[in-house]
């Protein structure tokens, strides 16, 4: 039998407000974990918080994850709460946005938010895991990382070096029985690709909807993924179903990426 329960773990889970982030806290907590999660927007916060399980429970805290001020704030708050055993590092924005026009503070703000954030969590509660001899980190990455393009291109570079992280501590701390991948999701329906959609629809006359439909016949089973699909991959790598699993990225991209 796979063992997905996650009963008397503890998780934490940057950047939750919506999509993925909050499919994972959902998710995690239906398995049976106590999870902590932030994000900026106070009403989001509240509301995912409300969120009733049969599983473990669900806590919400309002930081802002591109000030390390805040950060600190937010770690020192939820390590109050207890010690943890998971962490989703899953905060992230990806502005899309022209290279010759970007100025030094554009890298560096996306930087501190998507790459700086994960550094900092996971430095804060890699020593509780290493101590317990189990743990769980996860790095909600992209496809962008290793496929890049130009539009994306300051947010591909900063989800490659969550990945070259992962890949560094997972084989570093291993052995301590923590266990740190990343997953690289692909298109994945969030309010990111129907901001994306609509400035398509927009420029052409159409619709949002018409416009995610026909993209998502690029996908080789059809369409757009959704958050929920990512979050199990996640559920599955923070369990002891992972067991032997470590170090490595993987995709949720419904098969787009054609690389052997």
């Amino acid at each position: 039998m796979i063992d997905l329960d996650l009963k008397g773990k503890r998780a934490v889970v940057t950047g939750a407000s919506l999509g993925i982030g909050a499919a994972s806290v959902k998710l995690l907590a239906d398995h049976g974990a106590d999870v902590v999660f932030c994000a900026r927007n106070r009403e989001a916060v509240e509301d995912l918080a409300s969120y009733s399980s049969k599983g473990g429970s669900v806590t919400g805290l309002v930081a802002d994850m591109g000030n390390a001020e805040s950060t600190d704030e937010f770690l020192v708050a939820a390590e109050a709460l207890g010690d943890y055993d998971i962490l989703v590092n899953n905060v992230g924005a990806s502005p899309s946005r022209n290279f010759l026009y970007m100025e030094d503070e554009d890298w560096q703000q996306l930087f501190e938010l998507n790459l700086l954030s994960a550094v900092r969590c996971t430095r804060k509660l890699l020593p509780g895991m290493r101590k317990k001899k189990w743990g769980r980190v996860v790095m909600v990455a992209s496809a962008a990382a290793k496929y890049p393009g130009a539009a994306l291109i300051d947010y591909g570079a900063t989800k490659a070096a969550m990945i070259s992280m992962s890949k560094s501590l997972g084989r570093k701390y291993g052995a301590d029985g923590v266990l740190i991948n990343s997953v690289m999701p692909g298109l994945i329906h969030t309010a990111m690709w129907e901001r994306a959609a609509t400035e398509i629809a927009d420029a052409t006359g159409g619709t949002m909807e018409a416009v995610l439909e026909n993209n998502g016949k690029n996908v080789p089973v059809g369409r757009y993924g959704t958050s929920e699909e990512v979050a199990a991959l996640i559920v599955f790598l923070c369990s002891n179903a992972s067991s032997y699993i470590n170090a490595t990225s993987i995709e949720v991209d419904g098969g787009q990426a054609a690389h052997i």
